[in-house]
């Protein structure tokens, strides 16, 4: 549970063990997995107060955002940002999507204008994905994206995921440590903390949080000089951090947040909409490069649609096959890889599937420790053979074309998005899925029209981490993934 690599850690090995595994963690405290439907409904939906979340991570390095806050707070929070990603607002912003991924098309054709070559994608994609969350989520542009420009704030994202996925044994220190002394005196410490690693946490953490304090005082400006002004910057006040701040201000003492937490929104924005999209869109373009046929399929019906060009949100979202390799993907290969829950008391779980244990005991419900730490089975639920099918881990788009079978519609998947737990469930589920649905659209819509992706013949390895990230070869923490692309001719492939 501590390593970053996949064959030691990967949910794919607890799959043949069932809907509920019990695991040994750090000093032997008790692990669940659990990804029985009806166990992650009650978890996550119906007994909801009982089990919490563990926010100690994520406030320390995105601060009081959404991800960090918990109960009334999280309620508060939810509440002024439902509206900002609800599907009428994001069809407003579907125009500047297509407008950014325009230029990371030119970009890309002026990287291999002479012809195929090896690229990186997720360099390319992780470049598009902060600057379409940063005009579209915070009016502010970070990168033009048609030449090469410094950037702390795309950096300090970046190296997130390599940096924390060794951190693993210190944050499960850090609990204790959190509440020593002040937050002056916890800061000192973190500068001579024994661990490189941690050290560069800190900068990294840093590093987002005056970005983040930039756009926000910037912003703040904008809204206070008036409509007109708002108008002129990016986004056109459209963006979510405008519409946000500006429901901020309109509501009521007892709902408004301080602008400590609208930071904090701000860089968990920033986070959940970078690494997530952009390594999902290489976890897509990696199975298409494997085939080509589904590829080509895609790109067929992207051309009929004439999707290279300004689609709206409504016509996208029309396109069934594209609509079907997302959602594949997406239930293959969860970008999120640990969610835990721990119950604030002893409580008594409901299985709905009964469990054999091994000592062939058959329990239908089972008794959980307060502390307990529950790792919810997102893949595990996903690819459950008893629902999907034999062929749950193949990558077959047209399931969804043809119809998923009627054992998953009918079991009680607490997921938001299509009877997946990829978004996850209940009151704490990913508030942004439809927008990142709709980055990664219209990317794909752009890309495969121009662009043919291809194999770049060298290993690639998926590392577990606060989402999972792409390297050449186990032993690299460089999140790449090169890819042979070339100029789609209109001559098949």
């Amino acid at each position: 549970m501590l390593s970053n690599k996949p064959d030691r850690t990967g949910p794919r090995n607890t799959i043949d063990y069932g809907p509920l595994v019990r695991l040994h963690g750090l000093f032997g405290r008790p692990i669940l997995y659990i990804s029985g439907p009806k166990a992650l409904h009650n978890i996550l939906v119906k007994e909801e107060p009982i089990y919490q979340e563990s926010s100690l991570l994520h406030y320390l390095l995105f601060g009081r955002g959404l991800f960090a806050t918990l109960g009334e707070q999280h309620r508060k929070q939810r509440k002024l940002l439902n509206p900002v990603f609800s599907v009428n607002h994001i069809r407003k912003l579907t125009p500047i999507f297509y407008n950014i991924v325009h230029k990371l098309r030119a970009g890309m054709a002026a990287e291999i204008s002479k012809g195929a070559r090896e690229i990186d994608a997720l360099h390319w994609f992780g470049r598009a994905a902060l600057e379409l969350i940063g005009q579209g989520g915070l009016g502010y542009s970070f990168d033009p994206l048609t030449e090469q420009v410094p950037n702390a704030y795309g950096d300090a994202f970046k190296a997130i995921c390599p940096t924390v996925q060794g951190l693993n044994t210190h944050i499960r220190f850090l609990h204790m440590f959190a509440e020593v002394g002040p937050a002056r005196f916890r800061r000192a410490m973190m500068k001579v903390w024994p661990s490189k690693r941690m050290r560069d946490a800190v900068k990294i953490v840093d590093a987002m949080d005056m970005a983040s304090k930039k756009v926000y005082e910037s912003k703040k400006v904008a809204i206070q000089a008036g409509d007109e002004v708002l108008l002129r910057q990016i986004g056109q006040g459209e963006d979510v951090m405008s519409v946000l701040m500006q429901a901020n201000m309109k509501a009521s003492d007892e709902d408004r947040l301080p602008e400590s937490e609208i930071i904090g929104q701000m860089t968990t924005l920033m986070f959940a909409a970078t690494d997530t999209t952009s390594n999902t869109l290489c976890r897509i373009l990696q199975l298409l490069a494997a085939h080509l046929d589904v590829q080509q399929e895609l790109r067929e019906e992207l051309l009929a649609a004439g999707a290279a060009d300004n689609l709206s949100y409504d016509e996208l979202n029309k396109l069934p096959f594209l609509d079907a390799v997302c959602r594949e993907t997406l239930q293959l290969y969860p970008t999120v890889t640990l969610i835990t829950r721990m119950p604030i008391q002893d409580t008594t779980l409901s299985l709905g599937e009964p469990v054999i244990g091994t000592d062939g005991t058959v329990m239908k419900e089972i008794v959980i420790p307060k502390g307990t730490n529950i790792v919810i089975g997102s893949l595990g639920c996903n690819a459950n053979k008893k629902l999907w099918g034999e062929d749950a881990l193949e990558f077959k788009p047209r399931r969804w074309i043809e119809g998923i079978p009627v054992a998953v519609t009918n079991a009680p998947i607490p997921g938001v998005y299509s009877n997946l737990m990829s978004f996850l469930g209940g009151k704490r589920a990913c508030i942004g899925f439809k927008f990142s649905e709709m980055e990664i659209k219209v990317i794909l819509s752009v890309m495969l029209t121009t662009f043919v992706f291809e194999p770049a013949n060298k290993p690639i390895a998926w590392n577990v981490s606060v989402v999972w990230y792409p390297t050449v070869g186990t032993e690299s923490e460089v999140p790449e993934m090169p890819m042979k692309v070339r100029f789609y001719t209109g001559a098949g492939l």
